[in-house]
């Protein structure tokens, strides 16, 4: 097959698909590591009347049956997270009903996830102080662990905004995390996947800020399952990853070098708590079958070509990484459309979907090529008037 994408200059190559969906053999595959993927959610374009309502309605079956195929894969799912537009067109009430109607969910299917508490009902601002973001933070807590599920303590804007020091973070975190009825994923993530948690930990320095967050996994090892870094630079996350208490996790979120902190080296390896395990879920299973069987050159080989996508899906602006995701899981046909919570598929330009549609293919994440093909000269064609 072949199909005319267009190029940044204004011109057209002519891509001739390679068309090999890699996918494990076994379903699900095993893993020597714990991964989760963070999970979009498909929205209800004809339910939603105000693209740009910060309260969309929800494709619920779309939905949960993604999560499902993450579920047959072998993956763990990482729900409510910013993969899912928290904070970036769904609000606190749908991603509340999000939780629980996915918690029941994986409970009925024997899947596995952890759900993401923060403080988005909150307006950051001067007017919110550090026992509302306590509030907020308990609120979403309660929510989680009634209906049984497993904490992943999300960053927070109102409290990257509300606190004066690292003593403000090792305090309130502390409290939280003593409430909590199982240990938890913390979660560390930098101003290039949200501005707005720009010198988190209390400081803008980052070995400072890992110091505060060392210190207090050290502190409460025994409320703290893990923690997911996303910072997009490696020596932060190994150099945290070698000061974690035995038995502390740490979840890889980058998703610029995520094969080789996964692969480890002599010194350990990461566990993954991905949004790109998203649209490349069967070559990360398959990947991560190989590894668990003891051929590391075979996963290198398998996840390697998978990095060029994810460059292009988290390029700067990063934050609006979700629409590449979401624009893959149309072209595989996990949903019927490509339109997103708060219109948010207009963040990325015709050219990025280009490349993010042959790089897909490039790597085997086209799992059914002839679809997706299809899809894109649609795409094409509406978006830029192109016959493919």
């Amino acid at each position: 097959m072949q199909i005319h994408l267009p190029q940044a200059d204004g011109s057209t190559r002519v891509h001739a698909l390679q068309a090999r969906p890699i996918g494990p053999a076994d379903r699900p595959a095993r893993f020597n590591r714990s991964v989760y993927a963070a999970a979009h959610v498909v929205v209800d374009p004809l339910a939603s009347a105000d693209p740009w309502d910060a309260s969309p309605t929800l494709d619920w079956d779309a939905t949960l049956a993604f999560r499902e195929h993450l579920y047959g894969l072998g993956f763990r799912v990482a729900e409510a997270m910013d993969t899912a537009q928290r904070g970036m067109g769904v609000d606190w009430p749908v991603a509340r009903e999000l939780i629980r109607r996915s918690v029941r969910h994986a409970r009925s299917v024997g899947g596995e996830l952890a759900c993401g508490v923060g403080t988005d009902q909150l307006a950051p601002g001067p007017q919110v102080g550090l026992a509302q973001v306590e509030a907020a933070y308990r609120e979403q807590l309660d929510v989680v662990q009634a209906e049984g599920g497993q904490v992943i303590l999300m960053a927070s804007r109102a409290l990257a905004q509300a606190a004066r020091g690292a003593d403000d973070y090792h305090a309130l975190y502390g409290r939280i995390l003593q409430d909590c009825a199982q240990p938890v994923v913390l979660h560390w993530l930098g101003p290039m996947f949200d501005p707005a948690l720009a010198g988190y930990w209390g400081s803008a320095d980052l070995a400072t800020a890992l110091d505060t967050v060392a210190r207090l996994i050290a502190d409460h090892a025994a409320k703290v399952e893990g923690i997911k870094v996303s910072l997009l630079e490696t020596r932060w996350e190994l150099e945290l990853r070698r000061r974690l208490p035995p038995g502390v996790k740490m979840y890889t979120g980058d998703d610029f070098n995520y094969a080789e902190l996964i692969a480890g080296d002599g010194a350990g390896h990461s566990h993954g708590l991905l949004g790109i395990f998203d649209p490349i879920a069967p070559v990360a299973a398959a990947a991560l079958a190989e590894l668990a069987a003891g051929r590391t050159q075979e996963f290198r080989r398998l996840l390697d070509p998978t990095v060029a996508l994810s460059r292009e899906i988290f390029r700067a602006p990063t934050r609006h990484y979700k629409a590449g995701v979401v624009f893959l899981a149309w072209l595989n046909g996990h949903q019927k459309h490509f339109s997103m919570a708060a219109g948010l598929q207009s963040a990325r330009g015709v050219v990025h979907y280009a490349r993010v549609f042959a790089l897909a293919d490039a790597c085997g994440a086209l799992s059914n090529p002839d679809l997706a093909t299809a899809r894109m000269r649609q795409f094409l064609s509406v978006h830029c008037g192109m016959d493919g």
